[in-house]
């Protein structure tokens, strides 16, 4: 697992940009996966190395973070230069799933347990 700081909507830094945040409020996913949220970081295409491309889970406790980044969908970047995607949205599927828009594959991922 690779950890990094969770950032607000709309901030910058160094890393990427949150476009996307929820939460499990269906309880449709593991134990592990429903306290917390799910941050899609779209990617940071000016910046070398690039950054993001990325969804990330933060848990939580009490309503607030409790722990680092854990990757959850990873793999848009082939050879830390080429953009195979971008993940703009995350959303959760009643039916057990997490679904991922995907604006440069033009598609959405979706992301379930083994």
């Amino acid at each position: 697992m690779i950890c990094s700081r969770l950032l607000h909507p709309g901030s910058r830094s160094r890393r990427s940009r949150a476009i996307s945040i929820i939460r499990d409020g269906l309880y449709v996913l593991p134990n592990a996966l429903q306290q917390g949220a799910f941050v899609g970081q779209h990617g940071s295409w000016n910046r070398k190395p690039m950054s993001g491309y990325k969804v990330i889970f933060i848990p939580f406790a009490n309503g607030v973070p409790s722990g680092g980044a854990v990757d959850i969908l990873t793999g848009f970047l082939e050879g830390n230069e080429i953009a195979r995607g971008r993940p703009v949205g995350v959303a959760l599927y009643s039916r057990g799933a997490l679904l991922v828009a995907d604006d440069v594959g033009n598609v959405i991922w979706r992301v379930t347990t083994k």
